[in-house]
């Protein structure tokens, strides 16, 4: 079993492998190339993301800089995704996104980990474990989230939180350790903010 396949098995492996770094390195090359896009340079920041992502969605936005290990190779984004910036990816295993799923400033989701042994960290040896995020959630400023985590559809990640478990569908999970604070229920209908009642109209 090669490196790169032992990579994609969620195996320990070695990601200096010569290999993987010369797939890698094309990746990066592309992402470099989009962190320098000018703001007006809309179509090829677009262009960019579909050559670098390993599937973007329509309506897709990425605030420059961004920050992948693979440059989105191993990222998969549904429809009408934003990320603002600095969002970084941790993409050795593979990160699955739903449909419109904001992320805020500052967000790491990492898939990659180390072994506790200090005989295999010694040897600079890694392992991945795939992440996925379901349709409609929020991921606040500044959360974390780790390797093997699922969230569930239409939940908000509390600015700060470091998610190490799954988060299930509907609620609102703050802190560090993620805990559920509460379901999203009837009361989200009505305010948007405290006691701020939702005013928008047409909803």
């Amino acid at each position: 079993m090669t490196e790169r396949e032992r990579m994609d098995a969620g195996l320990i492996y070695d990601p200096m492998d010569s290999d993987i770094m010369t797939e890698q390195s094309a990746y990066l090359e592309l992402q470099y190339e989009f962190n320098a896009t000018r703001p007006s340079e809309s179509e090829k920041r677009a262009a960019l993301l579909k050559k670098m992502f390993g599937k973007i969605g329509e309506g897709c936005y990425i605030e420059p800089p961004l920050h992948a290990n693979w440059a989105g190779k191993h990222v998969f984004l549904g429809d009408g995704v934003y990320a603002n910036f600095n969002l970084t990816l941790v993409d050795d295993g593979n990160i699955f996104v739903g449909d419109k799923v904001m992320f805020g400033p500052n967000v790491t989701i990492a898939t990659a980990n180390h072994p506790i042994l200090p005989a295999l960290r010694e040897r600079g040896l890694q392992y991945n474990k795939e992440i996925r995020i379901g349709n409609n959630v929020w991921i606040g400023a500044g959360v974390i989230i780790v390797p093997g985590v699922t969230i569930g559809d239409n939940s908000v990640i509390g600015a700060g939180s470091v998610v190490t478990k799954d988060v299930p569908e509907n609620v609102v999970a703050v802190g560090n350790p993620c805990r559920v604070l509460r379901e999203i229920g009837e009361r989200d209908r009505m305010y948007f903010y405290r006691n701020e009642a939702i005013d928008y109209p047409n909803l």
